[in-house]
């Protein structure tokens, strides 16, 4: 299981709940509930760190904490 955070919001402009993973630079998913959007962010994740390994790019540590507070 990845430990990376993931952010999910409302969007209006999208009508949808918007997964972000500030780690993983473009990793982003949504779904029209809290909860797709959480597993269709999971399904990114794996996508983003086994092209990452594909690639030989350098795929980042989790850091485990929250990365700033807004």
């Amino acid at each position: 299981m990845n430990k990376y955070e993931i952010i999910i919001y409302w969007s209006d402009e999208d009508q949808a709940f918007v997964a972000d993973v500030p780690e993983l630079p473009g990793c982003m998913a949504h779904g029209n509930t809290y909860e797709s959007a959480l597993e269709n962010i999971k399904e990114a994740m794996d996508l983003w760190i086994k092209t990452a390994i594909d690639f030989n790019d350098p795929v980042p540590a989790p850091k485990g904490r929250r990365l700033a507070f807004a």
